[in-house]
């Protein structure tokens, strides 16, 4: 693409992409109006895509909501990961809805405007015709952006920032120049540049970029007021609050980073990347229906994008059956029912069952286990399931889970071994799934059972008021379930049973300090509510 493209309206090629035929008409007699006569329509995701590959655009105007196929953020995504869209591309949404996550998701690729429909011609011209202004004024900037040549992006801006007829793109290259000094990770100069910036302009990105630049140099508490002001606002609240998960993570404060990740995810849930790492923290923070959400959001999302993959399926599987043996009976029926339906759609797909034989034979065994038909799964594994590890650490790790399950510990021990081998600390994810599997390898070391069976034999114990021991399988299965009211609970009841018995020694009275001050901290049902106050209570009449 070249700059002087841009200014001729009669060379300009044009992209449409819509589902409604009435879209493409009203756009396409606005654009004719003033001289653009290259456009093309599309329907669907797939016809764009295919246009695509045959020309360039100049222009790219997208529906978000692309019923047919895949939505327009996703189709998005694929246009710039395979460079059909640059920074020299003019790349418009259009949007019936302007709800907040909506909002939040198009901000995210970076459009050059945002169109709400219905949409007046005189409304179309005007706005196209600045866009292509600023284009085309400063094409070497997103040129320079375009090739990651951040230092000439500063260059450029700052000679442009010294011509006074170039005042009205003032804002434009500010806000370049401010994001090339953070790309360079330049966080001192970019903290003075923005600062700076605040005394002129009062935009959400100069704070934000401000913002950025401080956490990136650990300076938290400079800006604890500003933060909370910044949440507060719909326009910063959703990067505000990436920020700060972002910063936490960095800061290996990963309850934190949970905490932020899911309001974030909340404003914006189509990024699978954001997902990604909600997951992973979920898994670090042991919290096994937040595994399972994240999972069905990444495989929910990722649905026909370039992330669809059946390896999606097979982690919100997976999830599922921890999640559920970590639940009675009772409570785990309806999610294994759904882990089923994912199973048994991933096991119709020809490609997934030749590629993942033995991971779905791991989750079938898994399953059985679940549901206490220990035999078949026994059965399944013996004579299906390899000791030997693979090269992929997440398969391996679904191993080590059904040996452990079915109390085959000499199995597990080896390919804990194996996947301690594998471990990658590359990268802010990487050290997150790393602290995750130090954490799993340590307590699969040294507890024998899954937290479902604990509680089963905590509840024997108990029939049996044998209460030390009660104590220490409901300890046990809080290692593995750590945000689980049901077990805290469990453990109050018991001893409150036992104190009616003795007076609580040291060691149960601490115990029951903390699990009572855990609960207390925690979001419980009514039913759980009045359960607590009653056995607090109680305690507290000893």
């Amino acid at each position: 693409m070249e700059k002087h493209e841009l200014s001729d309206f009669s060379a300009l090629k044009v992209l449409v992409i819509d589902d409604q035929t009435l879209v493409h008409q009203s756009l396409g007699n606005a654009l004719a109006d003033f001289g653009v006569v290259n456009i093309k329509y599309a329907e669907n995701a797939y016809y764009a895509l295919r246009l695509c590959e045959q020309q360039q655009f100049h222009v790219v105007i997208c529906a978000f909501n692309v019923k047919s196929d895949k939505d327009g953020f996703h189709l998005l995504e694929e246009m710039k990961f395979k460079g059909y869209v640059t920074k020299r591309t003019v790349l418009i949404f259009l949007s019936a809805d302007t709800a907040e996550t909506v909002v939040n998701s198009i901000i995210e690729l970076q459009p050059d405007d945002f169109w709400v429909k219905p949409i007046s011609p005189g409304y179309i011209q005007n706005r196209l015709t600045h866009i292509l202004d600023v284009k085309q004024t400063l094409y070497n900037l997103y040129c320079a952006f375009d090739h990651k040549q951040f230092s000439k992006v500063i260059y450029y801006a700052d000679r442009h920032l010294l011509d006074t007829s170039l005042a009205k793109y003032h804002a434009n290259l500010q806000r370049m120049k401010g994001e090339a000094l953070l790309a360079l990770r330049e966080f001192n100069a970019a903290q003075t540049f923005f600062q700076d910036l605040l005394k002129q302009y009062k935009y959400s990105w100069v704070y934000l970029g401000y913002v950025k630049s401080l956490l990136k140099q650990h300076k938290l508490a400079e800006i604890t007021d500003l933060l909370k002001t910044l949440q507060d606002k719909l326009e910063t609240r959703f990067a505000t609050y990436d920020l700060l998960a972002q910063y936490y993570i960095e800061q290996q404060d990963y309850r934190l980073a949970y905490q932020e990740i899911k309001k974030a995810v909340k404003l914006a849930p189509r990024n699978i990347d954001r997902n990604k790492k909600l997951w992973d923290l979920a898994r670090l923070n042991q919290d096994h229906e937040g595994q399972y959400l994240a999972t069905q959001a990444m495989a929910k999302y990722a649905k026909n994008s370039i992330h669809d993959s059946p390896q999606l399926s097979l982690n919100v599987i997976r999830a599922g059956i921890d999640f559920a043996s970590t639940l009675p009976n009772e409570h785990s029926a309806k999610i294994v029912k759904q882990t089923e339906k994912y199973l048994t759609e991933l096991e119709q797909s020809p490609h997934a069952v030749s590629e993942l034989r033995e991971q779905l034979i791991i989750a079938k065994a898994r399953l059985y286990n679940v549901r206490d038909q220990r035999e078949l799964a026994e059965r399944l594994v013996d004579g299906h399931v390899s000791v030997r590890p693979t090269a992929c650490l997440e398969d391996n790790l679904d191993k080590v889970k059904v040996f452990h399950e079915l109390s085959q510990r000499e199995e597990a021990l080896v390919l804990l071994s194996a996947v301690q081998q594998q471990i990658a600390t590359d990268g802010l994810t990487g050290q997150v799934v790393s602290r995750f599997i130090e954490k799993e390898l340590e307590t699969r070391s040294e507890i024998h059972f899954t937290a479902k069976q604990l509680n089963q034999m905590a509840v024997e114990h108990f029939n049996r008021s044998r209460y030390d021991a009660a104590i220490m399988a409901l300890e046990q299965a809080l290692a593995l379930t750590p945000n689980s009211a049901r077990v805290l609970i469990s453990i109050l009841k018991v001893l409150v049973a036992s104190q009616r018995k003795s007076v609580l020694d040291i060691e149960h009275q601490l115990l029951a300090e903390q699990t009572v001050k855990a609960l207390g901290a925690m979001k419980l049902t009514n039913k759980q509510e009045e359960t607590y106050t009653a056995l607090c209570e109680e305690l507290g009449s000893q």
